[in-house]
C-alpha cells in the first residue's frame, strides 16, 4: 500500500465526515426517544442521546452550573478514554511510518521509473519494519461510527420537539442548541445586517477556537522537515496543503451546527493534542514556535528510539560469538 493510496483513502474518510457533517444524515422533524425509526437510532443515537441526558441530570443535581455543558466535555473525555487503545495505535503506527520516510525517499530516487519495482521494495521494507501501511488509517474508521453518532446525539438533543438541549447555557454561551438546522448558517448576515456584533463575536468564538485547535494537532501531527536543506518533499508539501484547507472547511461547517457539536470537537481536539505530544512529541508545530525545540516528552523520545533497539540487539550477541570462535 504505497503513501498516495493511504493520502486517498485519508481524504475520502475527511470528505465522508465532511458530507455527514453538513446535516444530510441528521434525524428531522418529531422525535421520539422512546421510539427509534432504525436499528441505528436504536442502539447508537439514541442510547448517547439518553446518557447525555443522565448526566446532564446528574451535574444538575449537583448544583453545578452550565450543566449540559460539562456532561458534553464529560462524555468527550469518556469518549477519548474508551477509545485510547485505537488512538494510541493510531499514533505509533503513523509515528513508524514517518520514521520510514528517509528510507522510502531513497527507494523513490532510486526506483522512481519503475513503479512496480518501486511498489514491491515499498512493500518488502514495511514487512521488514513489521508496519502496516494501514495502521493509521483503520483505527479511524473504526471509531467513526461512534463519532458520527455522538454527532447525531448532540443534533437529537437540539431538536424542539425532545427540547433538551435548548437554552442550554455555557458561560458566554447563550445557547447551545443554535443555531439549529434549519437556521444554519443564514444568521451570519442577519446579524451583520443588523449590527448585532455581540452575537456574532459570541457564535463565532468556538468555530475559531475548533479552528485554531485543529491547525494546531493537524501541525503535530506533520513530521519536522527533513532532508537536504530541512525541506519536505513536494507529495508532503502537496499534502501538508490539503490538510489545512480541511480545519478551515470543517470550522465552516461548524458556524452552522450547535454549538454543544462545536464544543464536543474543541474539546476532543484539545484531548487529541495531548495524546499528539506524548506519543509523537510537537512534530512540525515547533517549526511555527522554535522554544519547543527540544522539548520533546520522554515518551515519544522512548518511541523514537525503540525500532534503533530492536535493530542493534542481534548484532551484538553475534559479534561476541565471532571473537570467542
Amino acid at each position: 500500500m504505497n503513501k498516495k493510496l493511504r493520502t486517498l483513502l485519508l481524504v475520502a474518510v475527511l470528505l465522508m465526515a465532511a458530507f455527514v457533517l453538513s446535516g444530510c444524515s441528521i434525524p428531522r422533524g418529531q422525535i421520539d426517544l422512546n421510539n427509534p425509526p432504525g436499528a441505528w437510532e436504536q442502539f447508537i443515537v439514541y442510547p448517547l442521546a439518553k446518557l447525555l441526558i443522565a448526566l446532564n441530570k446528574g451535574i444538575s443535581g449537583l448544583g453545578i452550573p452550565y450543566s449540559y455543558g460539562w456532561a458534553i466535555i464529560i462524555f468527550t473525555i469518556a469518549i477519548k478514554l474508551v477509545t485510547l487503545p485505537l488512538t494510541l495505535k493510531q499514533l505509533q503506527s503513523t509515528k513508524a511510518t514517518q520514521e520510514l520516510q528517509p528510507k522510502l525517499r531513497e527507494l523513490q530516487e532510486k526506483y522512481g521509473k519503475d513503479r512496480q519495482k518501486l511498489a514491491e521494495e515499498q512493500t518488502k521494507l514495511y514487512q521488514e519494519a513489521g508496519i502496516n501501511p494501514l495502521g493509521g488509517c483503520l483505527p479511524l474508521l473504526v471509531q467513526l461510527p461512534v463519532l458520527w453518532g455522538l454527532y447525531q446525539a448532540l443534533y437529537v438533543l437540539a431538536n424542539p420537539s425532545v427540547n433538551e438541549l435548548t437554552g442550554a447555557k455555557f458561560f458566554w454561551i447563550p445557547d447551545l442548541s443554535y443555531p439549529s438546522l434549519t437556521v444554519g448558517t443564514t444568521w451570519i448576515m442577519e446579524s451583520y445586517k443588523t449590527q448585532d456584533w455581540g452575537k456574532l463575536l459570541v457564535y463565532f468564538s468556538l468555530p475559531i477556537f475548533m479552528l485554531i485547535t485543529q491547525m494546531l494537532l493537524q501541525k503535530m501531527s506533520t513530521p519536522a522537515k527533513s532532508g537536504k536543506g530541512g525541506k519536505q518533499d513536494s507529495q508532503a508539501q502537496m499534502m501538508g496543503q490539503m490538510m489545512f484547507l480541511m480545519p478551515i472547511m470543517f470550522a465552516y461547517i461548524t458556524l452552522g451546527l450547535p454549538s454543544g457539536l462545536t464544543l464536543y470537537w474543541s474539546v476532543s481536539n484539545l484531548l487529541s493534542i495531548v495524546q499528539q505530544y506524548f506519543v509523537t512529541g510537537w512534530g512540525s508545530l515547533a517549526d511555527w514556535f522554535p522554544f519547543l525545540h527540544g522539548r520533546e516528552p520522554a515518551l515519544a523520545t522512548i518511541a523514537t528510539a525503540e525500532p534503533t533497539i530492536i535493530e542493534e540487539m542481534p548484532e551484538k550477541p553475534i559479534k561476541r560469538r565471532r571473537r570467542r570462535k
